[in-house]
C-alpha cells in the first residue's frame, strides 16, 4: 500500500471517527433543547388564569415592531437671601424605533434612533421594562444635557438653550414597580407587552413602590455655579382597570401614587449648600394608559404611555417638580 492510499484511509478514518463523536454530541444538544423548550412551554400554558376574563394567545411566537417617543421636564421655584427664584427646562424629545420579538413570554428587542445617528440628538437613555401578570416594574435612566426653556433669577427672565455638557446636565434614574391583586381576571400584560389577550372588563388594586434619584449641575449661570441632588423613594398603591368596550378592543388606565418616606435632596450654589425640607405629603406618582385593538385572528395595534411626576420641596426655600414620560405606536403579529 502506498504512501498516498496511507493518507487517504487516514483520513477518512478521522472523518468518520469525529463524524460518530459529534452525532452523540448534536443528539445531546438536540434534547437538551427541546427539554428547555418544553419546560417553557409548559410554564407558559400553567398559568393561574381566569379564562372567563384573559387567556394566552393560541401562539407561541409575536413579533412587535414599535415607533416610540420619550420627553422630560424639570421645574423648580424658591427663594435665596430673600429673591425669588424659578425655572422651567426641558430635555430633547427622544425617538425611536424598535423589532422585538417573543417566544413563550420571553422577549429580545433591538431599537435604534435614527436622530443619534445623524448626530442631531446627544442625550442617553436606557430603559428596562417587564410587566408581569403578578407584578411588574419601569426602570428609566437618562443622562440629558441637551435642554430649552427659561430661568427668572433676581428679578431677570433669561432664555436658555444648551447643547453643551458643561452649560446644564442631570442624570435621572426613575423605578417604578407595581404588584397585581386581582391577577387571575385583570392582566397588566394585556395591556402592554401582549403574551395575553383581555377577553372581559376587569380591575384590581395594586400596591406600589417607586425610587427616583437625581444628580445634576449648571454653571455659567450669573457666574455661579450649582448642583443638584436628590434621591427619594416611596410606597404607595392605587388602581388599574382594563376595559373591553367591544370584541378585539381594551383600554386601560392605572394611576399609582407613593408617598415618599425616605428623602434626601440638596442644592449647592458656588461653596454653600442648601437642604430641600420635606414637607407632608410628598409624592410620586405614575400613571399608565393603553390602547389595544385585535386586527384579525393573530394582528393587533395600539397607543401605550407612561407618565411619572414628583413633587419634591417647599417653595419657600426649594421646590422641584419632575415629569417623564413615554408614549408609543406599535404594530403586531402572532405566529
Amino acid at each position: 500500500m502506498n504512501r498516498r492510499c496511507v493518507i487517504f484511509l487516514f483520513a477518512l478514518l478521522s472523518g468518520l471517527l469525529q463524524v460518530s463523536a459529534d452525532r452523540p454530541f448534536k443528539e445531546k444538544l438536540s434534547r437538551l433543547g427541546n427539554r428547555i423548550d418544553s419546560v417553557l412551554t409548559k410554564r407558559y400554558w400553567r398559568a393561574d388564569i381566569d379564562t372567563n376574563y384573559v387567556i394566552r394567545p393560541q401562539t407561541k411566537w409575536t413579533i412587535l415592531g414599535r415607533f416610540k417617543m420619550s420627553g422630560a421636564r424639570i421645574s423648580a421655584e424658591g427663594q435665596k437671601d430673600g429673591i425669588l427664584y424659578a425655572s422651567k427646562m426641558k430635555a430633547d424629545y427622544k425617538s425611536t424605533v424598535s423589532v422585538g420579538v417573543s417566544y413563550v413570554g420571553l422577549t429580545l428587542n433591538l431599537s435604534i434612533n435614527p436622530a443619534k445617528w445623524f448626530g442631531k440628538y446627544h442625550d442617553y437613555e436606557l430603559g428596562f421594562r417587564s410587566y408581569g401578570r403578578r407584578f411588574g416594574f419601569d426602570i428609566t435612566y437618562q443622562n440629558a444635557h441637551n435642554f430649552k426653556g427659561w430661568y427668572d433669577w433676581k428679578g431677570e427672565h433669561h432664555e436658555v438653550t444648551t447643547t453643551s455638557e458643561d452649560v446644564f446636565k442631570l442624570r435621572t434614574l426613575n423605578v417604578n414597580g407595581y404588584y397585581v391583586f386581582n391577577r387571575r381576571r385583570f392582566s397588566y400584560p394585556a395591556a402592554f407587552s401582549h403574551s395575553y389577550i383581555q377577553r372581559r372588563s376587569a380591575g384590581s388594586f395594586l400596591l406600589a413602590a417607586s425610587i427616583q434619584a437625581q444628580d445634576g449641575n449648571a454653571n455659567a449661570l450669573d457666574d455661579e455655579s450649582s448642583a443638584f441632588k436628590m434621591t427619594n423613594i416611596g410606597i404607595g398603591g392605587g388602581y388599574g382597570y382594563n376595559f373591553v368596550p367591544a370584541r378585539g378592543w381594551l383600554l386601560h388606565i392605572s394611576a399609582l401614587p407613593t408617598f415618599i418616606f425616605f428623602s434626601k435632596s440638596s442644592v449647592t450654589i458656588n461653596d454653600t449648600k442648601y437642604r430641600l425640607h420635606y414637607k407632608f405629603p410628598e409624592v410620586i406618582i405614575t400613571g399608565r394608559g393603553s390602547i389595544v385593538k385585535q386586527i384579525g385572528r393573530n394582528k393587533f395595534a395600539g397607543l401605550s404611555m407612561v407618565y411619572t411626576y414628583s413633587h419634591i420641596g417647599d417653595k419657600k426655600s426649594l421646590a422641584v417638580d419632575n415629569q417623564k414620560w413615554f408614549a408609543q405606536l406599535y404594530f403586531g403579529f402572532r405566529l
